[in-house]
């Protein structure tokens, strides 16, 4: 490898550097759920959630949990 490298010039080993430094990111901090199928039993518990907390009759605004953790 090193004879390679040392036959490289300064913009091919950039180039290979930044591809691999873009692709380790994109590993690292990529969704490791993006290909996966959301159940129909989940997504209806969420949607359902999502219109519990909408109306009030689920979670905690803003504002009540910053004067309860006196943040304000």
């Amino acid at each position: 490898m090193a004879a390679t490298v040392a036959r490289m010039t300064k913009h091919e080993l950039k180039e290979i550097i930044e591809s691999t430094v873009e692709q380790k990111l994109l590993e690292l901090l990529g969704d490791p759920d993006q290909d996966l199928v959301l159940k129909k039993a989940v997504k209806g518990r969420l949607l359902r959630q999502r219109k519990a907390v909408a109306s009030g009759q689920r979670g905690e605004s803003l504002s009540v949990i910053v004067k309860r953790l006196g943040l304000s």
